[in-house]
Formats: C-alpha cells, sequence, structure tokens
C-alpha cells in the first residue's frame, strides 16, 4: 500500500520480487486488498481505489477490472437482435464487447477509433463511422460533427458506460465533450444500455448528462448494492447483474 501510493500504480511481479515472495502470493493479496476497498486490481497489478475515476487513456482503463468488464460485455452483447442498428460508444467496458457480438447481420455506429479498427473487416457488419473531432486520449471522434451523423439513423440500441450514476442526479462523465456527445446519442436511440461495474454505483462526477430515466438498461457487476440497484429499478430502468 505505501508503494501504491507513493508510485500511483504497482505491479504484481515487481512487488514480489521487493518482498521476495511468490506472485500468486501477491495476487492473493491484492484480492484481499481489493475486497476491503484498498485498490482495484488491474492487468499485472494494481491501481488506487479512485484511478477509474481519473482521467485514464483507453489503454489503463481497459486494464482495470478486467473480469467484471468482460462479463458485463457478454451479458450487453445477448441482448442484440439480428438487423438492428446499435452503436457502441468509446468506453473501455463497450469495447470489451467486440469479440462477444452475434453473427448475424448488424449496423454498427460508433464514435470509437478502436471500434472502427476491430470490426472493420467483418463482413456481416455494416459499419458506420461517426466522423469528427478525434480525442485522442479517449480515442474517440467528438463535437458536431459527430452529433450531426447520430441524427442520419434510427438507432436500436446503445451500449455506453460513464463515470458514474447517482439516483439523484444521473449519470456523469469527466470530460464535458464526451457528456455532450453521449447526450445527444441517448436522445435519438430507442434503448440506452448502461455498462458499468459496481465501483461507479452511486458515484458522481463531474458533466452529468442522463437523468436514471433516460436509462432503459442497467448491466452490472453483483457486487452493487443492492439497496441502490433497488431503487433505480423503481425508476423503470431494467437491472441486470452479472
Amino acid at each position: 500500500m505505501e508503494e501504491l501510493r507513493k508510485s500511483g500504480a504497482i505491479r504484481t511481479k515487481d512487488i514480489a520480487t521487493s518482498l521476495k515472495v511468490s506472485d500468486e502470493t501477491i495476487r492473493k493479496d491484492l484480492e484481499l486488498l481489493e475486497q476491503k476497498g484498498l485498490l482495484l486490481r488491474s492487468h499485472g497489478g494494481a491501481v488506487p481505489p479512485k484511478s477509474v475515476s481519473g482521467d485514464l487513456s483507453m489503454t489503463e482503463r481497459q486494464m482495470v477490472n478486467r473480469e467484471a468488464k468482460n462479463a458485463i460485455a457478454r451479458a450487453a452483447a445477448k441482448r442484440i437482435q439480428p438487423n438492428e442498428t446499435i452503436f457502441i460508444d468509446a468506453s473501455s467496458t463497450a469495447l470489451t464487447m467486440i469479440p462477444h457480438l452475434p453473427e448475424y447481420p448488424l449496423t454498427i455506429i460508433t464514435n470509437s477509433h478502436d471500434v472502427i479498427g476491430a470490426l472493420g473487416a467483418v463482413d456481416h457488419i455494416d459499419l458506420i463511422c461517426t466522423g469528427g473531432l478525434f480525442e485522442p486520449r479517449s480515442r474517440s471522434l467528438i463535437g458536431l460533427a459527430a452529433e450531426r451523423t447520430l441524427r442520419r439513423y434510427n438507432i436500436h440500441r446503445m451500449f455506453f458506460s460513464g463515470s458514474g450514476i447517482d439516483l439523484e442526479r444521473g449519470v456523469s462523465e469527466r470530460n464535458s465533450r464526451q457528456a455532450a456527445f453521449k447526450e445527444r446519442v441517448i436522445e435519438v436511440a430507442e434503448d440506452a444500455c448502461m455498462l458499468a461495474d459496481d465501483s461507479k454505483i452511486g458515484e458522481k462526477s463531474a458533466f452529468f448528462y442522463a437523468d436514471c430515466k433516460d436509462v432503459s438498461t442497467l448491466i452490472t457487476t453483483k457486487k452493487a448494492n443492492a439497496a441502490t440497484l433497488d431503487s433505480l429499478s423503481q425508476l423503470g430502468m431494467q437491472i441486470i447483474t452479472v
């Protein structure tokens, strides 16, 4: 914990070498510390519990809570029906859906550079890029040009994430331009499906872009606060836990 506070991130192998113990011992310790809320395990190590609320790059975000994101992504992909037009945002959880997408015809609209790269050669998918201003850190396209593209399509399902979802204030994001773009997508989507692990339930970030009633479905992990999920359900949101 001292090393984590000092450096902002730790690697399992480095700590095992430093403490002269096995990697497996460190992995078990990290799991215990995560259960106590003292850190978040990432691929190959751990980060502080609030790192997911910071302005992490896409690569960094993909490393955090990978198991939870995979479970959420699998559940999300199962909701997709043949020939639907779906939107996948530039969040790390939504990007994790790519390997789990069904093998029937779909139209996918996205503002994610990584989604475009992953699906560009898939024959049964008609891939539409929103265009817009490229934001390097999130590897996404945003702005007025991207928003105008959305108005031309009937989006059956939208898959997105955010920095947090609060009962009173709704869904929030760290980045104001990302928040504004997601607000536009929610306005035109028939079904807005939020993908968020338990660390985001009950949390608030800087910019709010959707009320809870605007979210059709929330897919989260079973560790999420049951009382909060029950309250969200009473607001009309379908809750799926994995």
